[in-house]
């Protein structure tokens, strides 16, 4: 029997017979885009409720909550089961999912988060319908003030890195700054002693520099950043290079400024 959401749209195949009842598990039910189009809403209960961020009752409610989500999916949106479960008896069922929903800036973002879902499903004359939906995303925590400032420094970073901007990647370094590099010496300290390093490093044709992931904790005046650094670029004699690296950046607010007080760089060691 067929579980059907709306219209064409095939969801599930619960694959149950009359007697049976069992739990499945599947991945990947949802064709890539399956929302493309207006359905018909033949396979929903027309006293049906959907939970949103609101209720909406009934097929015509239903169907006019899609053209959003259908122009927000045409702006580059993805809807992909991740995990699925469904539990079934003879005349009932019910499913729930989680799902990677979003663009890819709000992957990059937050890539971990899931859309939930979970369908209540009943058989009448042969068919399984859908009488009920709920689907939400959890309540994330909003970026603090801090945080947003630390991470557009990084970002002003990664546009000076790309500029070869050396002022500009030098602008929220601290004084006294102690940098551990990927070269000898040990330690770097002072100002001074990592903008030559900086310029070093931009004495290329070519080079950029990303984080991506980038994790950020703040607490009060004290920010700490960590990640994997991805550096790509190209050399004098025109051969490309692309290096990934670890990195550890400590942050301390000065009278309302984001400087950074220590940086922590490295590549694994191989001992053999």
């Amino acid at each position: 029997m067929n579980a059907v959401l709306a219209g064409e749209v095939q969801l599930v195949d619960l694959h149950v017979a009359a007697v049976d009842r069992r739990v499945i598990q599947r991945r990947g039910a949802y064709p890539s885009g399956f929302a493309c189009r207006l359905p018909q809403l033949r396979g929903r209960d027309d006293n049906s409720l959907t939970i949103f961020y609101e209720g909406v009752r009934g097929l015509e409610a239903y169907r006019e909550s899609w053209p959003a989500f259908f122009q927000w999916q045409k702006q580059g949106a993805s809807f992909e089961i991740d995990e699925l479960e469904i539990t079934a008896g003879d005349n009932v069922a019910f499913a729930h999912a989680l799902l990677r929903c979003g663009t890819q800036e709000q992957f990059a973002d937050n890539p971990d988060n899931r859309l939930r879902l979970t369908l209540g499903l009943r058989k009448e004359n042969g068919q399984w319908l859908v009488a009920h939906e709920h689907h939400s995303f959890p309540l994330a925590e909003p970026a603090t003030e801090g945080e947003q400032e630390v991470r557009q420094l990084h970002q002003q970073w990664f546009d000076a890195t790309a500029a070869k901007d050396l002022d500009g990647m030098m602008a929220a370094i601290a004084d006294v700054v102690v940098s551990y590099e990927h070269e000898f010496p040990l330690q770097y300290i002072g100002v001074d002693a990592v903008r030559e390093v900086c310029a070093r490093n931009l004495d290329v044709p070519a080079v950029t520099l990303d984080v991506p992931d980038l994790k950020i904790v703040v607490r009060d005046d004290i920010a700490v950043a960590w990640r994997l650094n991805h550096v790509q670029g190209e050399l004098p004699d025109g051969r490309t290079f692309d290096s990934w690296s670890r990195g550890t950046r400590v942050f301390e607010r000065r009278s309302g400024t984001w400087l950074l007080i220590h940086q922590h760089l490295s590549v694994p060691h191989d001992p053999r």
